[in-house]
């Protein structure tokens, strides 16, 4: 049994603003150029993330201002269909993030065959869902929408129009989506961020034409949104398989090992992503839940809560991007043994973010009713909204740095923990605290983001210790 407090981790300014000795790490090997260099190397990993994952939600934006110009019913009916997309996504996160977590200790420990096994392994397990995924979304458009009951009956036809539609591209876009997730998840975010940029421009220059029926094209209305999203997400498939066959990228991905299904393996994939994709399903279960809290405080704070979640809907691309940079490099580093340098890329990571949330904080208090007023013009709702933005602001320094410490936990593979403390705060704080703050106290917005401050603090202090403890740095997926 390793002691852990002799290499029990500490976040320290002292160590993070020290200079790199000569060619030698702190582990007395040679210093390579991933040792050398930790913020270089979190740059270079998460700002390709960032960008990303920017444009995906970018796309969707803009995609739903294009709808909302057909009806209200065809924007509410879209609205759903997104909804079952993406919950339906959340779920193949399980095999995503398990990939990815070996797949990155294989590559930090020089084992490229058993990441390509792995990583074929994973293709196989996500055709098959794709396929499972298209049949459930085409037969089964009709009965998802009756169980939702919301938006009335054209919004209905509409949902079930998007998603069929959908249905018939899905075995390309569900593939391409677990395909990139694990290209992204590995770190090589340069390829993963190419693809998508190129795959959400044809979208969006697709999108108002098969929509509106421009240059003599069919008027397809929400048809239009589905065909645009399917044609541009195949060619994205196109072209990661492309990538993955011409040996480019470190992963390559082989047709006899997708022919060859491995139960161990497949096990193994979904015992380290599970625990993920349950955090993940608590927590947008949660944030629907406080959601309904905001809707019954009335429709100016509502307003102005969703303008606070617009706000956060484009932090956190920035926080996602850092966060699976701090993921992928603790995996590499862990998995070569390189346990000083995974704990300083760690607190490199830490400051980079705080530095970054700092300077947002003081945009947020500055400026606060300019930004109130790019997603609002009416002069109640920025009245009502001043205070709870600044609970906002604050909130974002822990949200911030607590999201990359989750990410070097979780690419140490400490999962079950950030499921445990997920389903803990939402239940206590997010669900519990709420409920007396708005309604027993009557604090209203600022009551409820005054909680989710406390939540993110509280989870922020117990990954903290979790981390000093050290224990990371021994477990094996």
């Amino acid at each position: 049994m390793p002691r852990l407090n002799a290499g029990a981790s500490r976040f320290s300014l002292r160590k993070l603003l020290r200079r790199d000795r000569g060619p030698h790490s702190p582990d007395g090997h040679p210093a390579d150029k991933a040792e050398a260099s930790p913020l270089a190397n979190l740059l270079k990993t998460s700002l390709p993330a960032v960008v990303d994952l920017a444009s995906q939600t970018i796309t969707w934006t803009i995609e739903s201002i294009f709808i909302g110009r057909l009806s209200a019913a065809a924007f509410g009916g879209f609205g759903m269909a997104i909804q079952v997309i993406v919950l339906c996504m959340t779920v193949l996160l399980t095999f995503v993030v398990g990939s990815s977590l070996i797949i990155n200790r294989n590559l930090g420990a020089g084992e490229r065959r058993e990441a390509n096994h792995i990583f074929g392994q994973t293709m196989i397990i996500g055709s098959m869902i794709a396929i499972g995924l298209a049949l459930f979304w085409f037969f089964g458009a009709t009965q998802i929408f009756k169980l939702i009951k919301e938006g009335g009956q054209e919004a209905e036809h509409a949902g079930v129009i998007y998603l069929r539609t959908i249905a018939v591209f899905s075995p390309f876009i569900i593939t391409n989506f677990i395909a990139l997730g694990v290209i992204r998840g590995i770190g090589e975010t340069k390829f993963s961020m190419m693809i998508n940029l190129g795959l959400n421009a044809v979208n969006l220059v697709l999108s108002p034409l098969l929509i509106f029926g421009w240059l003599g094209l069919p008027r397809l209305g929400v048809q239009g949104a589905a065909v645009a999203a399917g044609i541009s997400h195949t060619l994205g498939f196109v072209a990661t398989y492309n990538l993955l066959r011409s040996r480019k990228s470190i992963l390559f991905l082989s047709l006899r090992e997708m022919a060859q299904p491995n139960l161990a393996t497949l096990k193994r994939l979904f015992k380290a992503g599970f625990p993920t994709t349950i955090e993940q399903l608590v927590w947008a279960f949660g944030q629907l839940v406080v959601t309904s809290f905001v809707a019954v405080l009335g429709i100016h704070l509502l307003a102005a809560h969703q303008a606070f979640m617009r706000i956060q809907a484009i932090l956190s691309m920035f926080y996602m991007g850092f966060g699976l940079g701090a993921m992928t490099l603790m995996g590499r580093n862990l998995g070569a043994e390189r346990r000083q340098l995974a704990e300083r890329t760690a607190e490199v990571s830490g400051w980079v973010m705080y530095a970054f949330v700092m300077v947002v904080v003081l945009l947020l208090f500055v400026f606060s009713r300019p930004i109130l007023s790019i997603f609002t013009a009416d002069p109640t709702v920025i009245q009502v909204g001043l205070f709870p933005l600044k609970v906002f602001a604050l909130t974002q320094l822990p949200k911030a740095v607590n999201g990359v410490l989750m990410g070097n936990l979780r690419g140490a593979g400490d999962l079950k923990w950030l499921m445990w403390l997920s389903i803990a705060a939402v239940f206590a704080l997010e669900i519990g605290a709420n409920i007396v703050v708005a309604f027993w106290l009557g604090w209203g917005l600022w009551g409820l983001w005054l909680v989710h401050m406390s939540d993110e603090t509280i989870r922020f202090a117990a990954n903290f210790w979790r981390f000093n403890r050290g224990k990371w740095k021994f477990l094996h997926l």
